[in-house]
């Protein structure tokens, strides 16, 4: 039996990711145990764990002087993410088209047309998270219990960052639909090879999206010397995927 420190802890962790995400806690801003605590009425003990749960998980970092703050994301953390997108996502596609129950993706189609169609009225926080489940399901259909296991805990190391790097950006929201649609259908015409290129091709799209976002943050910490190259590694790893 799961023990009720154990769930606090747990939904402590949760709470937390769900302030990141919603853009509640800044990089500018010292954590305090208490005051989280207080507004997530929990004890003091789980809030704790949950904050050393995510300095290792490289989320948070402890200074002397500052305490707890908001780890900022350099250009390398985020190429690293990619990297590792472009290698899960683009064999799961490819294996989705080729065996998976892809007729499953129909409600993700109609989504994404009805979505196109009202452009201007649409929930762009709604759209946005449909798109994030979508991604889920390329990998779940790819029908790999290994690989799916492998993008549990990167499915969140991916939204936090993310979140941090730029909010949601109607623009890109909307082609990100578009594009989605394309590899929603070259899936479900178990097109293998085009699904691949295309969730490939998307992913560099968000890739580039984000790196400008990146880069117009004060608070971009700058890359070692030698990480500039990473970007055309990262493309070469696409094409190669």
């Amino acid at each position: 039996m799961v023990s009720v420190e154990t769930r606090d802890s747990e939904r402590a962790y949760g709470e937390l990711v769900e302030l990141l995400v919603s853009g509640a806690i800044s990089e500018d801003q010292s954590l305090s145990e208490r005051s989280l605590a207080e507004k997530l009425n929990l004890g003091r003990t789980p809030i704790r764990e949950a904050i050393k749960t995510l300095i290792r998980d490289g989320v948070f970092e402890s200074h002397a002087t500052r305490g707890t703050v908001l780890k900022p994301m350099s250009l390398s953390d985020l190429q690293d993410l990619y990297e590792i997108r472009f290698a899960i996502e683009g064999l799961a596609a490819f294996l989705a088209a080729e065996r998976g129950q892809v007729e499953e993706l129909q409600p993700y189609v109609n989504f994404f047309e009805q979505t196109l169609k009202k452009r201007s009225s649409c929930d762009v926080s709604k759209v946005h998270d449909r798109g994030i489940d979508f991604h889920f399901e390329v990998i779940r259909l790819a029908g790999n219990r290994r690989l799916l296991e492998m993008y549990r805990p990167f499915r969140l190391k991916f939204r936090i960052p993310f979140a941090i790097v730029g909010k949601k950006n109607p623009e890109r929201v909307l082609a990100a639909v578009s594009e989605h649609l394309e590899i929603a259908n070259a899936l479900i015409a178990r097109k293998a090879d085009l699904a691949r290129s295309l969730i490939c091709d998307h992913l560099q799209k968000g890739l580039d999206y984000r790196t400008g976002m990146l880069l117009k943050r004060s608070s971009y910490v700058t890359p070692q010397a030698g990480n500039n190259k990473k970007k055309s590694k990262t493309k070469a790893l696409k094409s190669k995927t």
